[in-house]
């Protein structure tokens, strides 16, 4: 019963890690990368459709990617959906696809990179934590309800703690490596 706590823990840490570095893969860095184009929708017959889905989305070179819808037709909603993204990046449309040439990114916009990325890695933080606060006072309602000894108690709160520790280091590694990759030119 109170191994069951640490298990959980160690899984609801793990998604949390996970989800930090999907959400670290949408940041932009010096290089085109086609995972900010993953929240994109496009108006496809009335339909808000992911942009994959009705296109090719590749990055041939470290600052340009280009898109190719499967029909013409579209290229133009493609066009738009791109604009009302904001990704600050202007979409060049020559009739057959689309461009997004990624400026390089300045000293400034770097450091504003590293501090949103340092932010997300913080809110990841603090939700290992909450986690952590959860497998306690698991913890302790099964001490009450004389499921488990003290000593059990304790044991697994110790246990819940080094995995929590884990966690947070492997938060801040991440993030080491993320501010790494923005601030290389």
């Amino acid at each position: 019963m109170s191994g069951d706590v640490v298990v959980e823990l160690k899984g609801r840490i793990t998604k949390t890690i996970e989800d930090l570095k999907r959400e670290l893969s949408k940041v932009r860095t010096g290089r085109a990368s086609t995972a900010i184009l993953d929240n994109i929708r496009v108006d496809y017959y009335g339909t808000p459709t992911p942009l994959s889905g009705v296109a090719s989305v590749n990055a041939p070179e470290p600052r340009l990617i280009i898109i190719k819808p499967w029909e013409k037709s579209i290229l133009k909603e493609i066009e738009k959906a791109l604009r009302e993204a904001n990704l600050g990046i202007n979409p060049m449309n020559d009739g057959e696809m689309i461009r997004l040439p990624f400026p390089p990114l300045t000293e400034e916009r770097r450091k504003d990179i590293v501090k949103q990325v340092k932010a997300k890695g913080e809110e990841h933080k603090v939700a290992i934590r909450n986690i952590r606060r959860d497998a306690n006072e698991s913890v302790k309602a099964q001490l009450k309800d004389k499921k488990i000894t003290e000593d059990d108690e304790k044991r697994i709160s110790e246990k819940v703690q080094k995995e929590t520790d884990a966690g947070v280091a492997e938060v801040d590694k991440v993030i080491v490596a993320k501010e790494k990759e923005v601030m290389s030119v």
